[in-house]
């Protein structure tokens, strides 16, 4: 069954695919070649030619689809690979926290800091390196140099007046104790190259007591 095609398109595709048509129709006695055979009309070579237009359209519109179904396949594995990524990083994380939690074991509760924080302090003196009765501070002997005097000088006076009282003094007597202590050490540390490690270390713990000794009672 011939298709019907308007004449204005038939005359328009026999112009681009019938010419040659109608050549092979004048050379094999009026028969044009298509693909069931021959066309024996210019009309059938246009309804031919408008076959091949209409295939090769919808083979383009079937490659479009399908670079389109590519695309979305590959977006989605895409938005995939970043979901799966940002689920391991955080599974990661979380994986870290507990272990380090783990490693690190219960918090530490006020009466055991409590505990550690005396553990830590430094030792009290005894009554041979503080005199309870009248302060009188008996220093190690590196401590005992002529470049500490003046903070020997300084702290003689402040703790005599605590032992007066009982250990109850005021908040300025409190200050100047830690500040001269805290200057003490410094220069102390000046000169760390210039005495036994052991020496140094009996020195420092010292001063170090002896700064806690001023928020402790007397005797």
């Amino acid at each position: 069954m011939t298709r019907t095609t308007s004449p204005s398109i038939r005359l328009l595709l026999a112009a681009c695919c019938g010419m040659a048509s109608g050549v092979a129709t004048a050379q094999w006695g009026g028969m044009g070649y298509n693909r069931g055979g021959y066309a024996s009309t210019a009309g059938q070579a246009a309804d031919y030619g408008m076959s091949e237009v209409m295939r090769a359209q919808g083979y383009q519109n079937l490659q479009n689809s399908e670079a389109a179904k590519n695309w979305e396949d590959a977006k989605t594995l895409e938005i995939q690979n970043r979901l799966r990524w940002t689920e391991t990083y955080f599974e990661m994380r979380k994986e870290n926290r507990d272990k380090r939690a783990e490693a690190a074991g219960p918090p530490v509760t006020q009466d055991q800091a409590i505990r550690m924080a005396k553990m830590a302090a430094p030792p009290r003196l005894g009554s041979t390196q503080l005199d309870p009765v009248t302060g009188h501070i008996q220093y190690p002997m590196i401590l005992t140099g002529d470049g500490y005097k003046p903070y020997r000088d300084r702290l003689d006076p402040l703790f005599a007046h605590r032992a007066e009282t009982g250990g109850s003094i005021q908040y300025s007597d409190y200050q100047a104790i830690q500040q001269t202590i805290t200057k003490f050490i410094d220069a102390l540390k000046t000169r760390v190259t210039e005495y036994p490690a052991g020496e140094y270390g009996k020195a420092r713990t010292f001063l170090d007591s002896l700064a806690r000794e001023a928020s402790m009672p007397a005797g």
